[in-house]
């Protein structure tokens, strides 16, 4: 029988990043460089170049392809598995902005087809932290902008004045369908669940260089394509009140599911009717949870795995989780 399973994180440097995420992952990682910016950590990934391989129990050292491949259904789900094959559905990361980042756009399932033989991204956040005067940026100030304007202010370098600005604090949940302008600001720190893509168009990048000294690469021809000039940012903005050991939805769309889970005590899961894998993350905390499958231990920033043949899992203990499965 499976078991919780815990992926090794991969870090990825990144120019707007920092060193929380080297102090969060940091034990699970063994010897990285302490130097660099990491400003993502890929937590569970089956993006090709990039994925994940078990840390825990007997299937230690596998790939997360190589155990979708072995153990199908019984891992992922039937439904997701007769969906995706070989090709896990979902990207979960945990992310450092130690500084503002691109304002950027993805392509939605058919553009990214057509244009990288690659599924779209939509995604969404969840806020763990942030200082005070965290802000991040979502869609545009406007309701009527047109692309005529929009690309004027990209070529003139005004598209900053545009953009809606939005306050965040901890807690705070944002779903980002494809096609929708957004950037992440300084001073946050979220989780990131999202279709597994690394399709990005970068339309903004505040005049900076990379490291070889030269502006960073702009994607305005094909990102004009893939912006949705009628999606609104109210829309995008989940309101979430946590209820003690109960599961309390945050984002639901097509692509997946998450939800809020306070534990404080004892919760028992049943995910009998589900027909899908569910992953926790741990935003705050510690519990235990126990299948018959194995017993597994999370603390702040860990991610687990619990494969669809698991109907039943029991946590206990007190933490904050983000309970995320495809229905």
């Amino acid at each position: 029988m499976l078991y919780p399973l815990k992926f090794k994180p991969r870090l990825k440097e990144r120019i707007w990043g920092g060193h929380a995420l080297l102090e969060k992952k940091g034990a699970q990682l063994g010897h990285v460089d302490k130097t660099k910016r990491y400003g993502e950590s890929w937590d569970i990934s089956c993006v090709k170049g990039d994925i994940s391989v078990a840390a825990n129990g007997m299937l230690k050292g596998n790939n997360l392809q190589e155990l979708i491949e072995v153990y199908m259904g019984d891992l992922v789900g039937e439904r997701v598995f007769e969906k995706f094959g070989l090709e896990f559905p979902l990207l979960i990361k945990t992310l450092d902005c130690n500084d503002v980042l691109s304002v950027q756009v993805h392509p939605d399932d058919a553009l990214a087809a057509e244009r990288h033989n690659s599924y779209g991204k939509t995604e969404m956040w969840y806020v763990t932290s942030c200082t005070p005067d965290a802000f991040l940026y979502l869609g545009f100030s406007k309701a009527d902008i047109t692309r005529e304007e929009y690309l004027d202010a990209v070529s003139g370098g005004y598209l900053p004045e545009l953009l809606n600005r939005v306050q965040v604090k901890a807690g705070d949940a944002f779903f980002i369908p494809a096609g929708m302008v957004h950037a992440l600001g300084k001073g946050v720190e979220v989780v990131e669940i999202q279709q597994t893509s690394d399709v990005t168009y970068r339309i903004y990048d505040w005049d900076r260089v990379g490291a070889d000294g030269k502006p960073r690469e702009l994607h305005t021809a094909l990102a004009v394509d893939a912006i949705d000039f009628e999606r609104r940012p109210d829309e995008c903005i989940r309101k979430c009140v946590p209820a003690t050991n109960k599961s309390v939805e945050v984002v639901k769309c097509r692509y997946f599911t998450t939800n809020l889970l306070d534990v404080d005590g004892e919760v028992d899961k049943d995910y009998a009717p589900l027909d899908s894998f569910v992953i926790y993350m741990c935003t705050g905390g510690e519990v235990d949870l126990e299948t018959d499958g194995g017993r597994e231990h999370m603390a702040d920033g860990d991610v687990v795995l619990i494969p669809a043949e698991l109907n039943d899992v029991c946590i206990k203990g007190k933490a904050r989780l983000l309970e995320i499965y495809v229905e």
